[in-house]
């Protein structure tokens, strides 16, 4: 299969080349830092941002794509559901 951008540098701005569901875990980090993360199912989020910022974010909508570099999804606090991380 041909693809035209096999050459091409991937920058934060790109699309996702991977992804992988996340299951919220209160001591393990995420196997890969996200660059987004797709919420299947809305609710509240808690999470750690790449800098080490902790934060939730609540009322989520379900299908929401967030734009975030995180590196674990904390169990307690976290409501939503079907979230996948995009990196």
């Amino acid at each position: 299969m041909t693809d035209r951008y096999a050459h091409t540098a991937d920058s934060l701005s790109s699309p996702a080349t991977h992804a992988f569901a996340i299951t919220p875990a209160d001591a393990l980090d995420l196997p890969e830092t996200t660059r987004a993360i797709f919420v299947g199912s809305g609710g509240a989020i808690a999470l750690r941002m790449q800098s080490g910022a902790l934060v939730t974010l609540a009322g989520v909508p379900q299908g929401t794509l967030l734009p975030l570099r995180a590196d674990r999804i904390f169990a307690s606090g976290t409501t939503a559901s079907g979230l996948v991380g995009l990196v």
